[in-house]
């Protein structure tokens, strides 16, 4: 199959993405609460008050939201996996067309386009009591329209994209489930960590997570705080070198070379997106044929699966990484 070349959106955000710093290789401390949240109180007819800051400001969210608009896909995922069927919600138009595999959406939910920023027109008529967005919510102004429909949520920090177990704690805040979301991290995180126990051939092997941009440019996180790469390193993985080297140097979170740079591409694991191509596109880079580790080109869900994870991304796209997981390590049981 091949894929087309899509906006800017992906080159920038979903496998570019930064996720908050502070956030360690296991997560934290998943007993604390959400950060950037707290209950407010109750207001004077009972119902409770969470305030959550975020990066524009604060938004106090009064009562258990109804009608509860998502306008970026871990925003979905958090509240699917929470047990809320969202009135809307953002869609990737380069995702297949049954959607995003790991979701299972309301028939009546509608679907936002979100190529042209959020359609605020659209969100305003679904009448939502909340609106909930990371890095799709990147520009004042558009929080400022949002939230002049409703309450809003945007980033809890100035990163592109927030860890999922924080959006997920926030939602749990939100919603007065606390319990439950501690529950569903430590369900997503066993599910890691299993993996990590069978394959423990993976400590301290590299890894490099990137794409290229056919005709244009290789794309690779060189964050060890990116939320994808703290997922490696719950499985025992660094980052490979070179990369870390790259951005600390740039002082990019994200590095964009040339396609001659197939040297940053020599990690035990390297997986891989060819973005608005197939495999024969790889011809384009010096030397991809000849790369020293396990080479996971990856399709397009996978990899958006990685890169925006979540609690409901994260295992589908663990069991199709799997394999060469398993190719890297040495297999189940090698050390």
């Amino acid at each position: 199959m091949r894929l087309t070349a899509r906006s800017s959106r992906f080159v920038t955000v979903a496998l570019a993405l930064a996720l908050a710093a502070g956030l360690t290789a296991c997560g934290g401390d998943d007993s604390a609460p959400a950060s950037g949240s707290e209950i407010a109180g109750e207001t004077g007819d009972g119902a409770q008050a969470i305030t959550v800051d975020h990066m524009f400001g604060s938004t106090e969210v009064t009562g258990v939201p109804q009608r509860v608009v998502t306008i970026d896909l871990q925003w979905t995922d958090v509240m699917l996996a929470m047990g809320v069927e969202p009135v809307g919600y953002s869609v990737d138009s380069f995702m297949p067309e049954t959607g995003v595999p790991w979701q299972d959406l309301p028939a009546d939910a509608v679907g936002l386009p979100l190529d042209d920023g959020p359609p605020i027109e659209q969100i305003a008529e679904l009448q939502p009591d909340l609106i909930v967005g990371s890095y799709s919510i990147a520009d004042e102004g558009v929080y400022d329209q949002l939230s002049g429909i409703a309450p809003t949520i945007a980033g809890l920090d100035a990163q592109q994209v927030t860890p999922w177990q924080d959006l997920l704690r926030t939602a749990g805040e939100i919603l007065g489930e606390p319990d439950r979301a501690e529950e569903i991290i430590a369900d997503v995180d066993g599910e890691v960590d299993a993996v990590a126990a069978d394959l423990p051939g993976l400590e301290g092997k590299t890894f490099t997570l990137a794409q290229y941009i056919v005709g244009d440019s290789i794309y690779a996180v060189a964050d060890e705080q990116d939320g994808s790469s703290v997922f490696f390193q719950q499985l025992g993985m660094t980052m490979y070198g070179p990369v870390k080297d790259e951005g600390e140097s740039s002082g990019d979170t994200r590095i964009i070379v040339s396609t001659e740079r197939s040297d940053l591409l020599q990690a035990d694991l390297l997986a891989f997106l060819v973005n608005g191509g197939d495999e024969s596109d790889l011809a384009d880079i010096p030397g991809f044929d000849q790369l020293p580790g396990t080479v996971a080109v990856l399709d397009y869900p996978t990899i958006v699966g990685l890169n925006t994870p979540s609690p409901l991304s994260l295992p589908y796209s663990l069991e199709q990484l799997r394999p060469y997981l398993e190719e890297a390590s040495g297999g189940p049981g090698a050390g």
